[in-house]
């Protein structure tokens, strides 16, 4: 039997700039035990708060991530990989449903979720001093049926497009899925998907896409910038440092024994950047051990306004493509990837399994403020509180994890971090 594949993308893009985007494939099986589409679905347990699961998934896939890239630059887009693989997960079933719900933690079925997803889709969306969008769509195949409630959910929780390709005609199928990426990335992703990666068994692609243009509520002044030593894993290099000091501007900030947290606002408010800053002795590898869902909530809670010295360099990151198999396997839904998937609330039919997950992010910081990107793919083919008279130094000469923030809904947009501003 072949199987399909569905190819998931997701893009980001900031200014400070960053983009992303994500490829999930599911490939038909060639042997497959299916089961049931009519079986019950998975039981509903104790599911997070939505918000709380969006950052659940986000600190344990940066996690798992960097377990891989420790010595390079990173940036992802957490929230546009979840919501790709949240759109998969609405056709899963059986083993294949309850592996990704708990790698989510969220549920099939579930109104208050569905209005959570519906809500930030078009929070996301609103007209602000910055600019973000974000977007999903969905490429069948021409002739490729899907399930009418399938199409329900996305057309109306997720505000998915749905656009028909003809796959027999690679270059002309990926030229009009990268233009709508490219379109909705403001251009910072490009040629997100190879005509190499169309087969005959190509059915589905479905794709995400993010995109976030903000300035700093209080701007750098470039005339500050100046060159300073950063201390990179491998030894010291020069760099364009930053710096907003002797200022009577307050700043949210808080630390503990491992960790400096600070955070620098956008234009309109609801945005920001959160940068965590290891204390001497300590790194970035113990800080990202640290954070987990209890320990991030508690560090937002104990900001509080300070006076901050603050030194940040500019950093570029374009990330290559990654593939984010491994990691999801490791996370725990290896079934998706198996000849033993079930998506048959996709199709009604099932026989197919994920065989790519893609993705791949921008991200530009100056004085001025933050652009990114991302995008999402899938394809389904057969088969501590100072004295506030007091002042704090924040410098930001050696690696540090930073956050783009959405504080109207709580949500973590994008992840990154940097061992060296000049790479």
């Amino acid at each position: 039997m072949v199987r399909y594949k569905i190819i998931v993308m997701a893009v980001v893009c900031l200014i400070l700039a960053a983009g992303g985007i994500l490829v999930l494939t599911i490939e038909k099986k060639d042997v497959v035990t299916k089961e049931s589409s009519n079986s019950p679905l998975p039981p509903t347990g104790d599911i997070a708060g939505f918000n709380e699961a969006v950052n659940t998934f986000a600190l344990k896939i940066y996690k798992e991530f960097y377990s891989f890239h420790s010595n390079e630059n990173i940036f992802i887009s957490p929230y546009s990989i979840f919501t790709a693989l949240a759109m998969a997960y609405e056709g899963a079933r059986n083993v294949t449903a309850e592996e990704m719900r708990h790698v989510l933690s969220i549920e099939q079925g579930n109104e208050s979720f569905h209005r959570y997803m519906q809500t930030l889709y078009e929070s996301l969306n609103e007209k602000a001093e910055y600019n973000i969008s974000t977007a999903n769509a969905l490429w069948p195949r021409i002739g490729y049926n899907l399930l009418q409630n399938y199409i329900n959910i996305i057309e109306t929780y997720y505000g998915g497009e749905i656009s028909e390709v003809d796959y027999s005609k690679p270059e002309e199928a990926t030229g009009i899925i990268n233009s709508w990426i490219e379109d909705k990335t403001n251009h910072l992703i490009k040629n997100l998907v190879s005509p190499a990666a169309i087969t005959p068994d190509t059915m589905l692609i479905l794709t995400n896409a993010i995109y976030f243009k903000g300035i700093w509520k209080l701007r750098f002044d470039i005339a500050n910038t100046t060159s300073r030593e950063f201390k990179t894993l491998g030894g010291v290099v020069d760099i364009p440092m930053m710096q907003m000091v002797n200022t009577n501007n307050f700043f949210n900030y808080t630390e503990n024994e491992e960790m400096q947290v600070l955070e620098l606002p956008y234009s309109g408010g609801d945005i920001s950047m959160l940068i965590f800053l290891p204390k001497k002795g300590f790194n970035l590898h113990d800080i990202i051990g640290y954070l987990n869902e209890t320990t991030f909530y508690n560090i937002i809670n104990s900001m509080s306004e300070e006076k901050v010295d603050i030194y940040l360099p500019r950093f570029k990151i374009e990330t290559p493509i990654y593939e984010l198999n491994r990691y999801l396997i490791n996370l725990g839904m290896p079934t998706a990837f198996s000849n033993n998937a079930d998506f048959s609330g996709i199709n009604g039919v099932g026989e197919l399994s994920i065989s790519q997950v893609l993705h791949k992010a921008f991200i530009k910081v100056d004085e001025n403020g933050t652009e990114a990107a991302a995008a999402t793919a899938v394809m389904f083919v057969t088969a501590v509180n100072g004295d506030s008279n007091s002042r704090i130094i924040f410098d930001c000469d050696h690696p540090f994890l930073f956050m783009i923030y959405h504080k109207q809904s709580n949500t973590i947009l994008f992840m990154g971090s940097i061992v060296n501003p000049a790479s």
